[in-house]
């Protein structure tokens, strides 16, 4: 949780980076600050633009891996993308080199929108904000939501409707828990105790430590 300290004084908006593991209660936590007013800049809905029809992702894509990767629909064929990121592991690197620039220039231009408009809190939300290496340098404090793995698993079972093991193998694929963090400036812990209503409530207390 946030600590019982004034909130520094910054001439521009506090950027909070807000990350953790697959049904963590993450998602939950970044549109419950964006209804109390923060900006929620959401890396993976930027990349999935990116990638959807007439995104600015395709062409390049096509050029790279050749018009086969682009689906009927006009978007990134993904199932054709996870086998051949599968059969070649640096064709991951090759889409990441097309796509995490334009992400980064995305996140720029709503910073800049946000900003402009006077916001008190931008809050970065991003899965994989460990296993970036650009992203500390760009965040005044880091925010993990944490649970036990096996709460993880019951929670994406119960969504999703998927095998035990294919959640496992998707938690197996993400930073580990104590790399979180280890990152983490501050930890708010959603295990199977806290209902949905304690978790707004802490998200509320986060809210008002930054005046929103």
């Amino acid at each position: 949780m946030a600590p019982s300290i004034t909130p520094p004084l910054l001439a521009r908006p506090f950027r909070l980076g807000l990350t953790g593991g697959i049904g963590s209660g993450k998602s939950t936590v970044a549109a419950q600050l964006g209804l109390r007013g923060a900006a929620v800049i959401d890396a993976d809905q930027i990349s999935r633009s990116l990638t959807a029809p007439e995104g600015a992702a395709l062409p390049e894509i096509a050029r790279v891996f050749g018009p086969e990767l682009i689906d009927a629909s006009g978007a990134l064929d993904r199932t054709r993308m996870r086998e051949l990121v599968f059969q070649q592991p640096s064709a991951r690197q090759q889409l990441e080199a097309i796509v995490h620039p334009l992400v980064a220039q995305q996140t720029s231009r709503q910073v800049e929108q946000a900003t402009v408009a006077g916001c008190r809190l931008i809050v970065h939300d991003i899965p994989l904000l460990v296993e970036s290496g650009r992203w500390p340098a760009m965040l005044d404090a880091v925010l993990v939501v944490d649970c036990r793995t096996e709460t993880q698993i019951a929670r994406v079972i119960a969504r999703n409707g998927l095998p035990r093991e294919a959640v496992q193998a998707i938690i197996s694929a993400q930073a580990t828990r104590a790399a979180r963090l280890a990152a983490a400036d501050w930890v708010l812990y959603n295990d199977e105790a806290m209902t949905i209503e304690a978790l707004r409530a802490c998200t509320d207390r986060i809210s008002a430590w930054f005046g929103l």
